[in-house]
This record gives C-alpha cells, structure tokens and sequence, in this order.
C-alpha cells in the first residue's frame, strides 16, 4: 500500500495540511453515515447528562470548559455531547433540566471519543493499511490512533469553533499530532467547512505550541474539569525547531476556506492553525476524524492531557498491525 507522494509530502509539509480526494469509497461513506445515524438513533436520552461540549474557548462565549466525567472518561468509549444551543435558556420546570428544542438526532455535537476501537465500521477505516502507509511517508515510528469522532455541525446550530492547534489538546513532549479529517458530507463556503491558516505551524510564523488544554485537579488532587494552562515543555515537532519571525504570524486574510467533498481526507498537522464557523445553512456537514501520535520511545503523552489511555493498560490503538 503507497502512501503519500513526494509532491503531496512536500505540500504538507509547506502548509501544514493536505486534502486527498476520494480517500474513502462510496461504500464506505454510506457504510460510516449508517453507522452514524444508528447511534444518534439509538442511544438513550433518559440516562444521558445532557452534556454540552464547549471548550470556553471563545471570548464571546461565557460557558466552562467542558470537564465533567461523562466526558473526561470517555477516552475509550462512544458518548454523545450536544450543541449548547440546542437548549432552552431556562430549564424545564418539571424537570429541573435545560429542554432540548429540537430532537437528539439534530442535537449532538459530536459523538466519541473511541469509534475506531468500538465500531467496527470505523475501525475498518482507522485502522488500515492506507492510513499506516501515510503514517510511514509521514515519519511516524510508532503511531497511535486516539480520539476518534464524528463531528456532526447540525444545520442552524452547530457551533463555531475558534481557531486552534490539535497538539493544545493531545500534547507530546516534543509535539507529534496529526490529524486525519474525513468528509462524510460534502463540506464548504456556507456549512462551516475547514478555514486553514497556510503555514502556521511553523514556528516563525509562531506555530509554537504555547497552551495546553487540559484537567483540572483541586487541591486535594481530585479531577474538577479542564482548563488551559501554558505550555512549558516544547512547542514545535522534533526537527522543526526554529524562533519566531516579527510580522510572519498568520493572518485572517491568508484563511483557506476549504472546498471539501464527501470520501474526502484531510490531514491536519497538529502545530497548524484552523478554525470552522457556525453553521448556519440548512445542511449538516458531518465529518469523521481522529489523531494520530507518536508511540515511540523519545515521545511521551503528557499524563495532564484531558483525554487519557485506557484504564486496562493496553494504550492507545497502534495503526502499524
């Protein structure tokens, strides 16, 4: 199995992202977007805490971090998180709880954080022979599959999310994330696609992870939710290494609004900057996407990380089989 050329290496390389076309086969997609709507079809709403995610990472947002326990353990499981304006403002007087205005199917924000290991479907295209070639063209030694999710960007609701690197989330000590992005709808100018800031993982261009997001402790060193705090280990991948440029940082008129059909793959390194808006079409843009790390010695996953290896000690996933 081939993995990425020397011309779409180097691309990557220079922008810090790649968008390869028809990476998944029609039959694959149908197969994924089943699945998809299986689980929002089935998952039990009477149980569900009613979990919003929000990272409190936008300044014109005034909710938390999200960081109770539903999600911060869901590592290795599949939950649901809703779209915080898909509730009232005010709770349900006979419920105590905030009401959902529209049904949970056209609710959820995302849905993980664990479907290449729990759904056979998506580990049929996480854990492949395609995915480990590009691992290998992208110099991986040991890659670790982690964070597997359907992002869904319901029509009308889906929220925004502010421009942000991947490694703030998923810190190596040094940096290795990146991203694989599947298109399982069409994605483009008017449904919240991709908005990529070319060459901002750089660090002249201050690609430099320089915050992390992660848990939260009491001072009994209980876990009490997330928070970002500043990052004082290494901010650029190994190799990379360089000091900032006054004036090179990124800038909104150099956004790339991806154009990004179904079956579509677009890989995201982790220090590159991105961002997507609300949708407010009448059209969902549901993608599906997980990380890849760096498993090999001389690369260690921060133990503050919000999300965390499984409890039974096997790690994460290992895409080299």
């Amino acid at each position: 199995m081939e993995g990425l050329t020397p011309a779409q290496l180097a691309s990557f390389q220079e922008k810090g992202y790649l968008v390869l076309p028809d990476h998944l086969t029609p039959t694959e997609i149908t197969s994924l977007l089943r699945e998809t709507n299986h689980l929002l079809d089935t998952f039990p709403l009477d149980t569900h805490p009613l979990t919003q995610f929000t990272t409190g990472d936008d300044l014109k947002d005034d909710k938390p971090h999200v960081g109770d326990d539903y999600f911060l353990t869901s590592g290795d499981k599949v939950r649901f998180f809703f779209e915080p304006d898909a509730f009232s403002a005010s709770p349900d007087p006979s419920t105590g709880k905030p009401a959902l205005l529209k049904p949970k199917q056209q609710a959820v924000n995302k849905i993980g954080h664990s479907l290449h290991s729990l759904s056979e479907p998506f580990r049929a295209v996480s854990l492949s022979e395609r995915n480990a070639a590009i691992a290998k063209s992208l110099g991986f030694k040991d890659p670790r599959v982690l964070q597997s999710m359907v992002i869904c960007k319901q029509p009308g609701i889906g929220g925004a999310v502010p421009p942000h690197r991947d490694s703030e989330f998923l810190y190596t000590d040094p940096p290795s994330a990146v991203g694989w992005w599947f298109a399982l709808q069409d994605a483009g100018p008017g449904n919240a696609t991709l908005g990529m800031y070319p060459g901002s993982h750089r660090g002249r261009t201050g690609g430099v992870v320089k915050r992390r997001f992660v848990r939260r402790y009491n001072d009994e060193g209980v876990v009490v939710g997330t928070e970002f705090i500043e990052n004082d280990g290494p901010g650029l991948p190994r190799g990379m290494e360089e000091g900032e440029v006054e004036g090179q940082g990124p800038k909104e008129e150099d956004v790339e609004i991806l154009e990004v059909k179904a079956g579509s793959l677009v890989l995201i390194h982790g220090n590159v900057l991105h961002k997507s808006e609300k949708n407010t079409s009448d059209r969902s843009r549901f993608a599906y996407t997980f990380h890849v790390i760096e498993g090999a010695d001389g690369w260690k996953y921060d133990e503050r990380n919000w999300l965390q290896p499984p409890e039974n000690g096997e790690g994460f996933s290992q895409l080299y089989q």
